[in-house]
Formats: C-alpha cells, structure tokens, sequence
C-alpha cells in the first residue's frame, strides 16, 4: 500500500488532530495534569480546546511537582510568580466555576483575586510559600469560597490573625488548616533561596492567630502549627475552642514546654496524634547566660545545645 492510499509499509496512518472532540476528552482524561500541559496543549487548536473541558479543571495540584524537586532561590523570584499565576487564571477561568480544589506555591493577589470571585465550590486551598498573598484577598476568598475544608498558608507571611478570623467566621466547614512558619530556629536550610528579608518578617505574635483559631473555627479535625511562636496561653485558647481536633502539630514551638502541652491536651479528648517540639534549640538563639554547675558541665564536655 503506498502512501496515496493513506498507509505505509508499518500499517495505517492517523491524524490525531481529526479526533472528534469527544475522542480527544476521552483519551486526554487518561493521562496526568503534567502531561496535558507540557504535551497535549502544544499539538494543535482542537487538543488545547479539549484540555480546556471543565472536566479537567476541577482539580489543579502542583503540590506533587513542588515536593519532588529542591525549592530553588528563581521559585521566589517576580516572573516564577507570574508563571503560576498565569497558569492559575486559566486553570479557573476554564474551570468555568467548578474547580473544587487547588494546591499551588508562590502564588498572588491577582490569580486568587480571579479564585475568590470565580470558585464558589472550592473546598480545598493550599497557597504555601505566597510572599504577595495579603490580608485583602484573603477577606475576598473567605466570603467568596464559604465551602473551604482544607487551607494552607504555610509560610505567607503577609496573612495575618484578621484572615484566619474571617475564614473561620465564613467558612464553617473548614476541617484542616495548615499555618506552619518557617524554622526560624536553624534558617540554614532557608539561606540563600529564601530572600533573606522574607525570613526576617516571620510572624512574631503566634497567641493572636491562637486567639482567632480558637475562637472561629471550632469545627477542626486537623491543625498544624509548625515553628509557631505561641504561647502556652495561646495554647490554652486553641484546646479550648478547637475541642474536636484529632490531629496536633507544634513541631519547632520553641515557647512551649512539654508541661503547657501536657494541660492543654488534656482538654481534647478525640486528639489521636501530637507532634510535640522536641528538637535542639542553638543557644546563640536565647543569648542566655548559664551559671554554676550548668557552665562547669559545658566547659568540660563543650555542650552548645539543649533538649527541651
């Protein structure tokens, strides 16, 4: 058969551009998010159609993609934020209102702005590592997405206490909520990627997001407080007000002592699992001085660490 008849010697030829559309939605819901974007989209007009269905817009995740690759210092930079937000527009904008979940990094105002007047349905929203996420847009998603379960904000620090007030005061079915800072203890794992004037704006007052947690959003199942700097006072206010929690995390809450988490816990009776903050803390930290007995035991064994 020769090529005027449509085949060759190694069988027939096809011109997968002449799929009906149906087709093509049914072979492309075969393959990953990854695929679609760096594959299907760039073949020709009818594949980018077909990967613009709703269908394939529900979910947006590139949480995976982030986790299997180190953070590089250009993921902080004004055109990598550009990018994701690109991406994101058009995620929502396809979704045409029924995108229920998006697990993105270094996002800003203006893609969540077009998330927070486009999304009614979206139940899960994970925005880590969002230097230009603000307390604006946050009130815009809180009353603009009330079927919030799942929020993270690990890591924004330009969200305050008064976004995690009006989440809870909207969004009465949040059930997990992430607020992890960095290790402000050891940056050296932040140094040199992170700008270094984002990890000095770290949040200082850890009780007065305790305080908002504690008192709008009673309904979590899941909370993780990562390096927070609350208090046990803060602490006490969480417990208090968050009486189904299952789930604790305050691994690096340097301002705990394992006796304000012992009196805490006591007040949840469904919690399954606690991360306590058992790590080293550099005494450079603390600056402090030890006196007696103490400064005897490190001038002999040269100790620069303590347990808490």
């Amino acid at each position: 058969m020769d090529d005027k008849e449509g085949g060759s010697e190694s069988g027939p030829s096809h011109d997968w551009a002449d799929l009906t559309h149906e087709c093509l939605v049914n072979v492309l819901s075969h393959i990953s998010l990854e695929d679609r974007w760096r594959g299907a989209m760039l073949v020709c007009k009818s594949w980018l159609r077909a990967c613009r269905e709703p269908c394939f817009n529900t979910v947006f995740d590139l949480e995976t993609r982030f986790d299997s690759a180190t953070e590089l210092p250009r993921h902080w930079t004004p055109e990598f934020e550009r990018k994701i937000d690109s991406m994101l527009q058009s995620v929502v904008l396809w979704s045409d209102g029924s995108l229920t979940e998006i697990r993105v990094r270094h996002c800003s105002n203006r893609s969540l702005s077009l998330v927070a007047e486009s999304c009614p349905n979206l139940q899960v929203l994970s925005i880590k590592s969002s230097p230009h996420v603000t307390d604006e847009i946050m009130a815009k998603i809180a009353s603009g997405c009330p079927k919030l379960r799942e929020l993270d904000v690990s890591y924004c620090y330009e969200i305050s206490h008064e976004s995690l007030a009006l989440i809870g005061r909207h969004c009465s079915s949040l059930r997990i909520f992430r607020r992890n800072l960095m290790n402000w203890l050891d940056p050296s794992q932040h140094i040199r990627i992170v700008p270094s004037e984002y990890l000095d704006a770290c949040p200082q007052d850890g009780d007065s997001d305790a305080t908002a947690i504690g008192k709008f959003m009673p309904n979590l199942l899941h909370l993780e407080l990562r390096f927070s700097k609350l208090t046990s006072k803060g602490l006490v206010l969480i417990s208090e007000g968050c009486l189904n929690l299952e789930y604790l995390d305050l691994s690096g809450c340097a301002n705990l002592t394992s006796r304000d988490i012992v009196n805490a816990s006591s007040y949840l009776k469904n919690l399954k699992t606690i991360k306590k903050p058992n790590f080293y803390i550099p005494r450079s930290v603390y600056h402090a001085e030890r006196y007696g007995l103490w400064r005897l035991y490190d001038e002999r064994f040269q100790t620069d660490v303590f347990r808490i």
